[in-house]
Order: structure tokens, then C-alpha cells, then sequence
């Protein structure tokens, strides 16, 4: 049995013996005896929503009501037929989105080994699986229809740098077409992939990766939407002064960029729900949020961070034929955007900041020069009110607060909840 066999063995192992949700067990002696805490359901489904009566109903028929809601309903994987192609019931095509979902994916991967994998999709999970599966010795194919991968982050240049790696891993790519239909064995399975180009692919194994779209199905007609989320001001509060939203189906106000957005990430996921905790339990001592839009991601031995907005001009630096570089993006004359490939922990905490105070740029061409030393070299600046060091100085002042606020709330969770399972 070998290393990824005894892994998969051991979760498989876990699973069944465990039948409640992950808890810490000083919370047996303290919290959990406690008369008050927090009561967890599962295996139940909220059949509606009345925002205006404050109350759920479930699949089993009860009413729960609420004095606040927090929606994190969170998104759902696009499937195939809202393309127009159908085959995502076959046993072999796979999507990835939550335990179930990999559960499957794993199983599949296992039943055709140094068989043929084609992931269809570019972005995220394309090309996070696509590096899963070559590791695991299949002979993968990434389908999109973008000139390049990863198209709302990276630029053309960036992308390649990636794609050639993946290249070297063994991955191909088939850009500029996409999925029109499969071809089936009598058992249902895909044995083949037809491409709009003309082309037929063999495949002993599908993954989908095409994006998600948020659930809101529930409060339809109830709360304002935006950006295909539901809308909420900057303490994650809707148009319903009660229910509060967060995750991947709210959308809210960045401050750095001065607009709502939907960011689906596991980072804003966090950080907007600690708000919503925090606006809820001290509405008054709690601000309005200012988030850093972060993304990240880990693949092979490669692994990238990108803070801010990708909008405006690009300047690249660093070394594109190593294993660290970047991309800085400059709009209406200042610093918005910043990714950083093979940085370490003080390197990212540098852009991060920098990408926070939003710097003005006067010389695209000094930037470029001096690439990574100039975001490193900003925390050498004075704090002089009003300036940058005013800026930066009010900005973590800010974000202490929220921290602060938020700690506070978590210890509240851990320390007080009660669960109810079954």
C-alpha cells in the first residue's frame, strides 16, 4: 500500500468513526455544560425564508425563528447542462466543490490509474486538480476557452510562466474551444471528449471546473441583490436590518477600490464572517469592514499571493525564468495590485501593506526597476500625519480594532457553544 493508499485509508477510517462535527475538547468541562450556547442541526434543509416574519421553515416541516440570520449559503458549482451539455451524471465526470464531491473524484482517480484525465475549465480548480491528477500519474488535458489560464488574475505574461510549468509536468492544454458533448460506453461512462474545434479527446476520467454561481434562491424578492449576491453595507448587514450575509453569496463594499464586489475566497469567507459576529454583538463599537481582496494558491512546488485589484497598468518584475517574480498594477496613478510567485512571509506581508496604503507612482519605469524593493522599502517610511506614514498608521489602527472585536467574538463561540447533533 503506498503513501497516498494509506492517507486515503486513514480518512476513510476517521470518517466512519467519527459522527459529529470537528470540536476542542477543553469545551467539554467549560462551554458545553453551560445552560446557554450555540445549537448546530444537520442533516436539515431550509425549505424557505420570511425575512419580514423572521422565521425558516425546514424540509421536516418546523419553524425556526431568529432575532438575526447570517446567510452563508456560499455558491454552487455550475454544472455542464446550464452549457448545454449533458453527461454530469456519468460515473466518471467529476466536479469539485465540497467532502462529497472529492470523495468521488478520489475514487474515480483510483480506478483509472495512468489512465487519461481531461479537466475542462482554466481557472481555480482546473488548474489546482490538473496538478493533482499528473501528480498522480494520469495523463492530463486542460480544456478552456481563453487565450490563457486563470484569465480574471493573471496576465498573459504570468500565465505563461505557468503554463510552460505545467508543460514540463506533463499537462497539456487545448485553449480557445470548449466542451460540445461526450461520447458514452453502454455502462454510461465518458470514454471521449468532443471539442467545438473539432477535436476528440479520450478520457477515462472528467473534471469540471467552470465556475459557481451563488445561492440566493432563498431570499429572492426579499433582499436587494447585486453582483449575483446578496447586497450588504459595511458592517455585512442587508437590506433587512436582521440578516446579515457573508461568504461567496455576499456582496460588499471594498474600500480599496471603491465598490461592491463578490470575492469567492476562502479569505474574505473568513474575515466578512468575524465582521458580521462582530457588528451583531457590539453593532456599536464595530466599524464598517475594510477588506483586502487576497487571493492564493499552491500548486507543485510553486506558490503565489496577490493582494489588491487587478485593474489598470501592468508592471512586471522579478525573474521570470527563476522561481520569483511579480506583477505590480498601477490605476489613476496609484499602486492597487501586487502578485508575488515563490515570496516569503516578510515579502508578502510587504505587498500587503503596500497594497493598503495605495502609494502613488510617479515613475512606472523607477517601479520596475527597483520591482519587490520598493514594496519592501516602504515600511521604512516616517509616520508623518497625512501622508503615507498617516495613512498606514490610521489603516492598522482600523484593522486592530476589527481584530480586536473579532477575537473577541470567536472566544465567545468556542468558550459558550453547545452542540446538537445527531
Amino acid at each position: 500500500m503506498g503513501q497516498v493508499d494509506l492517507v486515503i485509508h486513514a480518512w476513510n477510517k476517521y470518517r466512519t468513526e467519527v459522527r459529529v462535527a470537528p470540536y476542542e475538547r477543553p469545551a467539554l468541562s467549560k462551554g458545553y455544560l453551560l445552560p446557554e450556547g450555540i445549537e448546530l442541526i444537520l442533516r436539515t434543509r431550509v425549505k424557505s425564508a420570511d425575512v419580514r416574519r423572521k422565521t425558516l421553515l425546514t424540509g421536516t416541516g418546523e419553524t425556526i425563528s431568529y432575532k438575526y440570520l447570517i446567510v452563508a449559503t456560499g455558491a454552487r458549482a455550475l454544472k455542464l447542462e446550464e452549457f448545454g451539455v449533458n453527461g454530469s451524471d456519468a460515473a466518471n465526470v467529476c466536479y469539485l466543490r465540497d467532502l462529497t464531491d472529492v470523495d468521488r473524484l478520489v475514487n474515480v482517480m483510483q480506478s483509472c490509474p495512468d489512465g487519461n484525465a481531461v479537466v475542462i475549465g482554466g481557472g481555480y480548480i482546473g488548474m489546482e486538480c490538473a496538478a493533482s491528477l499528473v501528480i498522480n500519474k494520469l495523463n492530463v488535458t486542460m480544456v478552456f476557452p481563453d487565450a490563457h489560464c486563470m484569465t480574471r488574475l493573471f496576465t498573459p505574461k504570468i500565465a505563461s510562466y505557468y503554463e510552460e510549468f505545467y508543460q514540463s509536468k506533463g499537462v497539456k492544454f487545448i485553449k480557445g474551444t470548449v466542451l460540445t458533448s461526450f461520447d458514452f460506453k453502454s455502462d454510461g461512462k465518458v470514454t471521449a471528449v468532443n471539442l467545438k474545434n473539432g477535436s476528440k479527446l479520450p478520457a477515462d476520467m472528467v473534471v469540471v471546473g467552470i465556475g459557481v454561481r451563488p445561492n440566493t434562491s432563498l431570499f429572492e424578492g426579499q433582499l436587494t441583490m447585486e453582483k449575483g449576491g446578496i447586497k450588504v453595507n459595511g458592517k455585512m448587514q442587508s437590506s433587512n436590518n436582521s440578516v446579515f450575509a457573508i461568504g461567496d453569496v455576499a456582496a460588499f463594499p471594498i474600500k480599496l477600490v471603491g465598490e461592491t464586489r463578490r470575492l469567492e475566497h476562502v479569505d474574505a469567507a473568513r474575515k466578512s464572517a468575524r465582521h458580521a459576529v462582530a457588528a451583531i454583538m457590539e453593532p456599536e463599537k464595530t466599524g464598517e469592514i475594510d477588506y483586502l481582496p487576497f487571493f492564493y494558491s499552491r500548486v507543485f512546488t510553486l506558490s503565489w499571493q496577490f493582494y489588491g485589484d487587478n485593474a489598470g497598468e501592468v508592471i512586471h518584475f522579478g525573474d521570470f525564468y527563476g522561481n520569483s517574480f511579480g506583477a505590480y498594477w498601477i490605476h489613476k496613478g496609484h499602486l492597487v495590485g501586487c502578485f508575488l510567485e515563490g515570496g516569503t512571509k516578510e515579502q508578502y506581508e510587504a505587498i500587503a501593506r503596500a497594497i493598503r496604503v495605495k502609494p502613488r507612482i510617479e515613475d512606472l519605469g523607477e517601479l520596475q526597476r527597483r520591482g519587490l524593493e520598493f514594496a519592501l522599502s516602504l515600511r521604512h517610511k516616517p509616520p508623518t500625519e497625512g501622508g503615507f506614514g498617516g495613512i498606514m498608521k490610521k489603516s492598522l489602527y482600523a484593522t486592530a480594532g476589527v481584530i480586536i472585536a473579532a477575537s473577541i467574538a470567536a472566544f465567545a463561540y468556542w468558550y459558550g457553544r453547545r452542540c446538537k447533533m445527531w
